[in-house]
């Protein structure tokens, strides 16, 4: 045989065994990517409902009230009128 054609074949088995140590470190980061991703959406899905905005709450309403035919102002939020208790009159 040729000194060519075996170097040739050597050449052939040095590529093969690069192949092979790249496919294992691709391997590896694939796997490390992996652990990675499922960290990030466990992440995602803890800040989900953080990142929602608030429900609206019920404010109480601001200003006078004046009652049908009374003609008595009130502030509103108050207790209404009849409840027992004396309302907060103005004037």
């Amino acid at each position: 045989m040729s000194t060519f054609i075996i170097r040739a074949f050597v050449k052939m088995r040095e590529e093969l065994a690069s192949n092979r140590e790249v496919l294992k470190r691709l391997a590896e980061i694939d796997k490390s990517l992996l652990m990675h991703d499922t960290a990030l959406r466990d992440l995602y899905q803890n800040f989900l409902p953080l990142l929602q905005s608030p429900p609206d709450l019920l404010k109480p309403e601001i200003g006078f009230r004046v009652e049908e035919g009374k003609g008595t102002p009130y502030l509103a939020g108050s207790k209404q009128r009849g409840e027992g208790e004396e309302e907060q009159r103005i004037g």
